[in-house]
């Protein structure tokens, strides 16, 4: 008889999901491949049957194939600076309405920075004298709410836009949409973190009588032979040079420094003073051109919003409470859930205690292919917000496997060049388990504080699971 050797030699293990099982095959000297898995539908039976009756619908693959091509045929232009927001956004003028980031939400369940910026912004308009007296305002319903998605716009962070404000503006070329995106504070105080004292009020104002003006003279100066500056054109270079121009855009803030500084140069009319009073400010922050990749990133999925029965995300939002998911073949709806706490680097004194939850509008980088989905473009990334450039790399793999398909003009380099992920599938995210990954800064939890670290945050399961049930029940 043959000798069996199954119980006298170590074993050699193949596991199947749950990590559990691993360590007592390694410590009896057993050899072990490990395969990541869940069921399908995030565990919900009455999920996964509704994920089987779409998964591999024609109507919805068709949807999505013109989806993500909307998106690889984008070309957002920076064509102007709208100088006060009430201006392009006529539901601001002569109203006391402000613009927030993320999905709905009401004052008491907003977090400490929005509370703060949203006295910043009744201080900034002239609404209130002190910020006691714009709290009351706000408390007591004066002063209306409303989300910027709903405007044609994105904020970063608590994302305030207000009628006073000057906004980048940005034009899909190829489709015609227009979108908007408050200018970029800095570091420090801001009122995206819910600052809202003198400094921050000061400096926005010298938004309105230097900074906006001098841009605006730069983008105008030579608009009717190239209508604008390309800004998917910066945003694609940047992937080569180290950027995922969401978390990280020093590469794409320098494109951008040289592509206005000699418009202002061949323009001797200009004050001198103001000009170098904008370059100086554009060349000490090199998280500028954040707010203008969100602007081109949301004229780009607004393109791809509205077709019947495509199941792609066009915008990824956060209000520092919830997060929200709005879906192509899904009209204005919003799919919310509790928002995570990003998970990085904290800088010396501050700790997770101390982070707010996700918030922001900037996820909508993800959304069109750059952030999470790029972040194998951006190994410096990885200092700041944690783990190693395997991780990166890792990252960007993991949204191939929830997407439609791969945008060949941006190419990510660490991939051998291989297209970034395009259009995020609900279908797939519920069906692999696999959440997409944002880059972010972390916000302290209080008004004011500001930055206090930065990392990843994954978006909330149970979002995807809201979105595929609507899907299901409406096709």
């Amino acid at each position: 008889m043959k000798k069996n050797n199954l119980l006298s030699q170590a074993p050699a293990m193949l596991n199947i999901g749950i990590d559990g099982f691993n360590d007592s095959v390694t410590a009896n000297g057993g050899t072990l491949a490990s395969i990541q898995w869940q069921p399908p539908g995030n565990a919900d039976p009455a999920l996964a049957w509704q994920l089987a009756q779409l998964i591999g619908d024609e109507r919805i693959e068709a949807a999505n194939d013109e989806a993500c091509q909307r998106i690889i045929n984008a070309r957002p232009m920076w064509e102007d600076m709208a100088l006060r927001a009430d201006g392009v956004i006529p539901e601001l003028k002569g109203a006391r309405l402000l613009l927030h980031a993320g999905p709905p939400v009401r004052w008491r369940d907003m977090c400490g920075p929005m509370h703060g910026a949203m006295a910043g912004a009744v201080l900034y308009e002239g609404w209130a004298k002190t910020e006691l007296e714009a709290t009351q305002m706000l408390k007591s319903g004066q002063i209306d709410f409303a989300q910027c998605h709903d405007f044609n716009s994105v904020g970063p962070m608590t994302g305030i836009i207000s009628a006073s404000m000057p906004l980048i503006q940005v034009r899909n070329v190829s489709y015609g949409n227009v979108a908007y995106c408050t200018l970029n504070e800095g570091i420090g105080k801001c009122m995206r973190f819910g600052a809202n004292g003198p400094e921050v009020i000061a400096r926005l104002k010298w938004f309105e009588s230097v900074l906006a003006p001098i841009l605006k003279a730069a983008v105008r100066h030579n608009f009717d032979k190239t209508g604008g500056i390309d800004l998917k054109a910066i945003q694609s270079q940047a992937l080569l040079m180290g950027d995922e121009v969401h978390s990280r855009n020093a590469a794409s803030t320098a494109l951008f420094f040289m592509a206005i500084a000699p418009a202002l140069a061949a323009q001797p009319n200009l004050n001198s003073d103001h000009v170098h009073q904008t370059l100086d400010f554009i060349a000490k922050n090199s998280q500028f051109f954040l707010n203008y990749s969100m602007a081109s990133c949301k004229a780009i999925m607004d393109a791809a919003h509205g077709i019947p029965y495509s199941t792609v995300v066009t915008a990824t939002a956060r209000n520092g409470t919830e997060t929200g998911l709005r879906v192509s073949g899904m009209g204005a709806s919003w799919f919310t859930a509790k928002s995570d706490l990003p998970q990085g680097l904290f800088f010396p004194g501050f700790q997770e205690t101390d982070a707010c939850p996700d918030i922001g509008d900037s996820a909508i980088t993800e959304t069109a292919g750059f952030g999470g989905c790029s972040f194998a473009a951006s190994p410096a990334l990885t200092l700041l917000a944690g783990g190693t450039v395997n991780d990166a790399v890792r990252y960007s793999k993991e949204m191939y496997e929830i997407t439609v398909t791969k945008n060949p003009a941006l190419s990510l380099p660490a991939l051998d060049f291989a297209g970034a992920p395009c259009g995020i599938d609900v279908r797939k995210v519920v069906d692999t388990g696999i959440r997409p990954v944002v880059t972010t800064g972390i916000a302290h939890k209080d008004a004011g504080v500001g930055q206090i670290g930065a990392g990843i945050v994954r978006v909330p399961m149970e979002a995807y699971s809201k979105a595929l049930s609507a899907i299901a029940e409406k096709f």
